[in-house]
């Protein structure tokens, strides 16, 4: 196996709703200034993937008006996934190792504001039996909530600390979109939009993009003094149906962290991407997280959660938490689908030994 490193990451400053921009006026600054803190020019880049979805552009093949950003010249070898960019990153990692490339370029980017996001996140559904029925996203998650609390997995307290200790993590994360020291007992006394789920419990509709730069061996140690190594990433997939999995574990999420070695050396920092928050709970049991870590030090989703490039966040803080010397051993994780359907964990090392 090729040792790869993330040597640099970008992302925009989130928002609830980006008005002036298109997309690639959203992505272009974003990509200029993850190559910029490479000191690398796309001639120097060996291979680019992105992350994107068309139920959000509401276009087909939205993705080409984004290499537009990346650049018409030189020409590049260019890859796409209709998903989180967590998961373009990951056919990159491949790239990589296959030996076609040294050095590879990963973004994503999501405007969730211009459409219904929880109407148009039906269309992940089962196409005979479940989406036929519209239950939105929220909705999915609160019958997670309901079967996860009556199985005391978790309890609308816990879900409410995690809440704010998001929030107050947030405050240091200048690109975070809500920030702030909420008390927990305040949180409560919101209403219901989706029993048992409160607004603190979901992640806030957000516009953004990210960016990432991977690089094999010697070549990140040119790039980078402090490269993030990625020592091991993985990503399984739970059953479609609803009905016919658990959704008081997160299955497939406890699959890939095993694969991706989670456990085979003490966690520092992990950034967990869990848009509700019983997710996170799940999530943390998932990959068998003790009390000492940090978890989601950025905010994590719940402080901003742009649609196809939250996952990708994940990866980027979690490599700059060791980039900084904030921490020797790091995960991120992503997620994908209803319910934690799809998940990917990725294992962050700062030395290269």
């Amino acid at each position: 196996m090729r040792d790869v490193a993330v040597v640099a990451f970008a992302q925009s400053h989130h928002v609830r709703r980006e008005q002036q921009r298109n997309e690639v006026e959203m992505v272009m600054p974003v990509l200029h200034q993850v190559k910029a803190d490479a000191g690398l020019d796309q001639s120097q880049i060996d291979f680019t993937c992105s992350g994107s979805t068309d139920y959000l552009a509401g276009s087909a093949f939205s993705f080409v008006m984004t290499l537009d950003g990346v650049g018409a010249s030189p020409p590049i070898s260019e890859s796409h996934v209709e998903m989180d960019g967590a998961w373009a990153l990951y056919e990159a990692w491949v790239k990589i190792q296959t030996g076609a490339a040294d050095t590879a370029l990963v973004y994503a980017y999501g405007k969730s504001s211009p459409g219904d996001l929880r109407s148009v996140l039906t269309r992940q559904l089962d196409p005979y039996f479940q989406a036929p029925l519209w239950p939105d996203s929220v909705a999915m998650a609160a019958l997670q909530a309901r079967a996860c609390i009556e199985a005391g997995v978790t309890s609308v307290e816990e879900m409410a600390e995690v809440a704010a200790r998001s929030r107050r993590s947030a405050a240091d994360n200048p690109y975070a979109y809500l920030q702030g020291s909420d008390d927990p007992a305040v949180l409560l006394k919101e209403p219901e939009i989706a029993a048992p789920l409160r607004k603190h419990d979901c992640a806030p509709i957000t516009d953004g993009a990210a960016a990432i730069i991977l690089a094999a061996g010697d070549r990140a140690r040119e790039i980078s003094d402090a490269p993030a190594w990625i020592r091991g990433i993985d990503h399984r997939i739970d059953a479609h149906g609803i009905g016919l999995r658990d959704l008081t574990v997160a299955a497939s999420a406890r699959l890939a962290a095993e694969k991706a070695g989670v456990g085979a050396g003490p966690v520092d920092v992990a950034e967990l991407h869990a848009p509700f928050t019983h997710q996170e709970v799940l999530v943390r049991s998932a990959l068998g997280l003790g009390d000492g870590v940090s978890v989601n030090p950025s905010g994590g989703p719940l402080a901003a959660n742009p649609m196809i490039a939250a996952g990708l966040i994940r990866i980027g803080e979690a490599a700059g938490r060791i980039s900084r010397g904030e921490a020797g051993r790091a995960v991120a994780h992503a997620t994908s689908g209803p319910c934690l359907q799809q998940n990917l964990v990725c294992v962050l090392e700062g030395s290269n030994t």
